[in-house]
């Protein structure tokens, strides 16, 4: 996959000093993160440690208390976040409850033409639906188009959610913990489709948040490591990933193997 990162390329994601304080607390604090064009991103941490609201804050539908905050060459605050947001593709293990499940798997994904939940808002084209069923076959469930959404299974759903956030030809795709509440088959079905997606060079950028190294796709090329709201490491995945530094991150000794391309970590013997 093409590795370009040149100084003059337009990054994806530019977060400088970015700080966001809740309720008294900072939720995230003094982020530095560039998410280049070529990049494909995992956003690792436990539970709580920011990860989300770093994807909330990239994706411009929250603004950090101080910092800079630029998405596709628009900086926050000096642009219309309603235009930049259609360029931005999403999905999260959660949003498939705020979907009819009476939609088919096409309707599911048509509507992110107008980031919409229900189809009869807007007017779709037929190269609308022809479009969506060519993402759903791109990410292996084509079959399923005419499938209603509430009797696919979690996987299913999961893939037919990544269709929908490719909709829009997007600049950047971020994808909040998409692997959640999967079976192991539907885990690495969709590991397998992420990987592929990722090794494709029209894919645009990607980024990803799990708890755990084994959703790690084999091709992604980079990894942000969190805790307690701060950027504990970043950069290339070979060079980021040690024991050392997940023991860090999760706050617990670990071992830490790579198989066949996937991470594996589990707790040391007695710790």
């Amino acid at each position: 996959m093409p590795t370009d990162q040149s100084p003059t390329a337009t990054p994806a994601i530019e977060l400088r000093e970015v700080t966001k304080i809740a309720d008294e607390r900072p939720i995230v604090r003094d982020v530095d993160w560039v998410v280049q064009p070529e990049d494909r991103w995992v956003v690792l941490g436990r539970n709580g440690c920011g990860k989300t609201t770093l994807l909330r804050i990239a994706s411009l539908y929250l603004h950090p208390t101080t910092g800079s905050v630029s998405v596709l060459g628009n900086t926050l605050g000096r642009c219309d976040v309603r235009l930049v947001r259609e360029r931005i593709g999403w999905s999260s293990a959660s949003f498939a409850d705020m979907l009819r499940p009476t939609l088919t798997a096409t309707e599911i994904v048509m509507t992110a033409r107008y980031a919409a939940l229900e189809p009869w808002w807007h007017e779709y084209t037929d190269a609308d639906r022809a479009h969506a069923d060519e993402l759903l076959a791109r990410v292996g469930v084509g079959h399923l188009a005419s499938r209603q959404f509430g009797t696919l299974s979690s996987g299913e759903r999961q893939r037919v959610l990544l269709a929908r956030a490719l909709m829009n030809d997007p600049g950047v795709v971020l994808l909040d913990e998409p692997t959640a509440a999967l079976d192991l088959g539907g885990r690495e079905e969709l590991i397998s489709t992420l990987d592929s997606l990722a090794l494709d060079p029209e894919t645009p950028p990607v980024v990803m948040v799990t708890h755990h190294v084994e959703e790690i796709p084999p091709s992604f090329t980079h990894v942000l490591l969190m805790r307690d709201g701060q950027v504990l490491a970043q950069g290339p995945t070979d060079d980021v990933l040690s024991a050392a530094a997940l023991e860090a991150c999760f706050g617990l000794p670990l071992q830490l193997e790579r198989r066949d391309g996937r991470w594996l970590a589990w707790a040391k013997r007695g710790s």
